[in-house]
């Protein structure tokens, strides 16, 4: 085991840009890849581990409180006390605001708000200990201006911006940052099934509203979060860095 390079763990880190963050920080960190798919997660584990890093995966349920202690206790285990979280997991859609049942909404503060607030609490004690930690939580720019027929997706990424901003203000001093980033769209399975079902526009009709003239990729915004998990980055925290070609600013 290389003891110069610190423990990450991405949840989410089974597919899309989950999957892109895990490879990017395997560069320089152990990482433990967390998925609701299992099979999915210990995929890109095994990938990493081929391509030379060291990596172990685990299936959790981020909205379960219990399952998330246990699949970071198994990271411990394997690859030893934790110091850097990626908030990865979550779940996207869209309804109609006034059709959006009470299981819905639920469903959607539990996996994407509070499976991000059971993840950050449960990395803290490691990083509390050694005083130093960075967290970087995956928001998304819906949460900063809204977004039609996801009220639900909104209201819960709006939360993990302002929950963020708070863990950077509780943390400053202990060595930790904690920031956000807000995608407004990178191409992703979840941007082309989206795009599939004519919920959003396609990729020409996206490249026409995007300032940059097309859509962003899981490695550029991979590669923003994996500074902001660096020594680089200690003196940003409580930040929203946008990696979205200008489409919000």
């Amino acid at each position: 085991m290389d003891e110069s390079k610190r423990v990450a763990i991405v949840t989410g880190g089974g597919s899309g840009l989950g999957r892109s963050i895990c490879e990017h920080l395997a560069r320089d960190h152990r990482v433990g890849v967390l998925d609701l798919d299992g099979d999915a997660a210990e995929q890109v584990a095994g990938e990493l581990r081929s391509a030379g890093a060291e990596a172990v995966s685990a299936a959790v349920d981020v909205s379960d409180q219990s399952a998330i202690a246990d699949s970071f206790a198994k990271v411990r285990a394997e690859l030893g006390p934790l110091g850097v979280l990626v908030t990865s997991a979550g779940i996207g859609g869209f309804t109609p605001f006034e059709k959006i049942t009470l299981a819905e909404w639920e469903r959607y503060l539990a996996v994407n708000l509070t499976g991000t607030f059971l993840s950050v609490q449960a990395a803290l004690p490691d990083m509390v200990e050694r005083r130093w930690g960075r967290i970087v939580t995956i928001s998304s720019a819906a949460g900063q201006v809204g977004a039609l027929r996801q009220g639900h997706y909104s209201a819960s990424k709006g939360g993990v911006i302002a929950m963020t901003k708070t863990v950077a203000l509780e943390y400053a001093r202990k060595g930790i940052t904690a920031n956000t980033l807000p995608p407004f769209t990178a191409d992703t399975p979840m941007l082309r099934a989206a795009q599939e079902a004519k919920h959003v526009p396609g990729a020409e009709m996206m490249s026409r509203i995007i300032p940059a003239g097309r859509v962003g990729t899981g490695d550029e915004i991979a590669a923003v979060c994996a500074f902001l998990c660096s020594d680089a980055a200690s003196y940003i925290t409580g930040q929203v860095v946008a990696v979205n070609g200008g489409a919000v600013v």
